[in-house]
Formats: structure tokens, C-alpha cells, sequence
């Protein structure tokens, strides 16, 4: 069986859009969006619950690429796309064949991980977000899992690190991860301002208090005199909130 005709089924938790990419290095681009379910981490500050708390599993649906792939042509129209696959962590779910399977196609591919599980088809996708989770989100962060993961990409895919910044510690641990990997560019972004439970994703957003904090941290970093990283904000949660789908 080639990785073309592989029936193993993937968990999904929604598949949307097309929708503006709402962050780091594809921020504004048109997309597809693909999550997953499942996750091996429990961020304290997780914004999507539904795709990682196994509370929800029972509304993940398990699709094969086939049938993913068709909703991702319906959405898109069959233009050729950028498709974002997120979770959740999707390094826990067998994505090579719609990776393959939508390359024949000319559509493109960005994965974000938190770069704890390494997959040798990262080397097929466009672009690898690697967002390692900073003190706030309560999780210790596995550098050698990080390492397997950029030896996995190889020269495939364009890698960028992405970190959400709540506080001072998370701001000492991004200038420790824009150390260690200074050939990476490097977006930071605000977290979002106490995100609500999943049950109420609609809920307002304390848009005065991501902007508060982004505004402290770009002045942190003009202050420190670091010049390397990007800092942006989560466009998405600006315009919808927390809102699923968007």
C-alpha cells in the first residue's frame, strides 16, 4: 500500500475555511484549515480545547485522507491553497498521504507543533511552525524532542519559532529559544487575555488586555535592544475572538 492509498484514519476536529492564517510567519494568508484531535500536552492558557481534552473526543470525527481531502477541494474550490494543519499537536496523527496526496495537486502545507513528537514527513511540508511553550503554559519544554523534530525537516520545509508570551518568565524563555536557534526566525506573539472555556468559545475577548501586553512586550524587547524577533498579534482573536471555525 502506498502512502497514496493509505486508509488510516486521522482524528479531525473541525476543517474550515477558507479563512485568513491568523499568525507568525503566515499571518494573512488565505487558508484551509485542517485540526486535529488529540494532544500530548495541557497548556495551561489553551485556546482550543475541543481539539485536545479527550472530554471531546467524542466529537472528533475519524476521516480517512480520501474524505479529508475532499472537504479540503470543496472548501477551497479546488484552488490551490496554502492548508494549515493544526490540533491539538497533528504530529500525533498520520499525515504524510494528505500531505502527499495534496501536493499532486499544488496545494501547500504548514504544520505547527510544539515539537515534542518528530515525524520524518515533516521534510514534506512547506513551511514547519515550531512553538515550544514558554512557563505560563505549565509545560517543561523537550529540547532534544525539539531537535529531532528540526533533524526530521531537514532542508524540506521553511521553519519558523512561534511563542505566545504572557509574562516576564515567558519573555526570558523566548530570549533563551531565540538563543539556542538563532538561525530560526522567530515570531512572538501576546497571549491571549484568559481565554474561555470551550463551551463558551464565543465568549468577548479582553481585547485591552492582549493589546496591554503587547504593547509591554514590544516595548520590553526595544528596550532590551533585541532586534531579532517579529512580534505580532493573534489577528484572528482581534477580529473573532475565540470563535471556532474562523
Amino acid at each position: 500500500m502506498t502512502e497514496l492509498q493509505s486508509d488510516a484514519r486521522i482524528r479531525v476536529a473541525e476543517i474550515f475555511g477558507p479563512t485568513i492564517q491568523g499568525e507568525g510567519v503566515l499571518i494573512g494568508l488565505p487558508t484551509v484549515f485542517v485540526r486535529t484531535g488529540g494532544c500530548d500536552y495541557r497548556c495551561s492558557w489553551c485556546d482550543s480545547m475541543h481539539a485536545v481534552d479527550p472530554e471531546f473526543r467524542a466529537e472528533w470525527t475519524p476521516m480517512t485522507t480520501a474524505s479529508i481531502w475532499s472537504e479540503v477541494q470543496r472548501l477551497s474550490r479546488r484552488i490551490p491553497l496554502m492548508v494549515s494543519l493544526s490540533g491539538g499537536n497533528p504530529a500525533i496523527q498520520p499525515l504524510a498521504p494528505l500531505i502527499a496526496r495534496g501536493k499532486t495537486e499544488g496545494y501547500r502545507f504548514a504544520l505547527e507543533t510544539q515539537g515534542s513528537i518528530a515525524r520524518d514527513w515533516f521534510a514534506d511540508l512547506d513551511n514547519l511552525i515550531l512553538s515550544p511553550k514558554p512557563p505560563s503554559s505549565g509545560m517543561e519544554t523537550d529540547w532534544a524532542g525539539l531537535d529531532a523534530c528540526l533533524s526530521a525537516a531537514g532542508d524540506g520545509p521553511q521553519i519558523a519559532l512561534k511563542i505566545v508570551i504572557f509574562d516576564e518568565a515567558d519573555y526570558r524563555y523566548a530570549r533563551h529559544v531565540g538563543g539556542r536557534y538563532p538561525h530560526l526566525p522567530l515570531y512572538l506573539q501576546p497571549g491571549n487575555h484568559t481565554p474561555p472555556p470551550p463551551e463558551a468559545s464565543d465568549a468577548p475577548i479582553d481585547i485591552d488586555g492582549v493589546m496591554n501586553r503587547m504593547r509591554w512586550l514590544i516595548e520590553r524587547a526595544v528596550h532590551d535592544q533585541w532586534f531579532t524577533p517579529h512580534i505580532l498579534p493573534q489577528l484572528h482573536v482581534l477580529i473573532w475572538g475565540n470563535q471556532r471555525g474562523v
